[in-house]
């Protein structure tokens, strides 16, 4: 045989031909079967939830000071998982845990006071938590969402409003998603009745996550 020949058998080996007929009448085998080696097999799609990304994240809140304006703060720790899922509802899940202590409203005299047991008592409770409880699909994107909100010792059901704000491949591979909801809530369900009146009993909450699987 010649190394043309061998050559163009190379060619047609590796394009996955069953079989070579060369001058002579020998015939090669050229499947690639017949190595006994199975094709790899592709990694299957991640279906569970995602893991809150918490530099990408954001919990937000205001609360009106002397009934003339909205003063705004914010938690800079939060973690959890989430998923919303639009063809089965009953598989999404929202289950954050936020730091109390991480509570931030550009003025450390404030924030000390926060943390104390006029308002959030971190010592005692250091988290805020929300886990639902109940899914319900409302439009393309949105969900209506019950769920178990605990924040200094006491636990109410609440339900609001959820939107999936997109999903997508992440820059590190794997995927991302986020969410968004905005709510309000009054403080005294909670055991925050100081000074009600100079502030007001009713807080608003900006929660906006993203989070990242494999």
């Amino acid at each position: 045989m010649t190394l043309r020949s061998f050559g163009v058998v190379g060619v047609l080996a590796l394009a996955g031909l069953t079989s070579v007929s060369l001058m002579g009448g020998w015939t090669a085998s050229a499947n690639l079967a017949s190595t006994g080696q199975a094709p790899a097999a592709s990694a299957p799609a991640a279906t569970g939830p995602f893991t809150v990304d918490g530099v990408h994240s954001s919990v937000i809140f205001r609360i009106k000071h002397l009934n003339v304006a909205w003063n705004y703060g914010r938690f800079n720790k939060m973690s959890g998982t989430f998923l919303l899922d639009g063809k089965d509802p009953a598989k999404s899940v929202i289950d954050i845990t936020v730091d109390a202590s991480s509570i931030d409203t550009a003025n450390a005299d404030r924030d000390k006071h926060l943390r104390a047991g006029d308002f959030f008592s971190v010592q005692e409770y250091p988290t805020l938590t929300f886990k639902s409880t109940a899914f319900k699909k409302t439009g393309d994107t949105t969900f209506e969402v019950t769920g178990d909100l605990t924040m200094k010792g006491k636990t109410k059901s609440v339900t609001i409003t959820v939107e999936n704000t997109g999903q997508g491949p992440g820059r590190r591979g794997g995927e991302v998603a986020g969410l968004e909801t905005r709510f309000n809530i009054k403080r005294t369900d909670f055991g925050m009745d100081y000074m009600v009146g100079g502030l007001s009993d009713e807080v608003g909450l900006i929660i906006a996550l993203e989070g990242g699987r494999k």
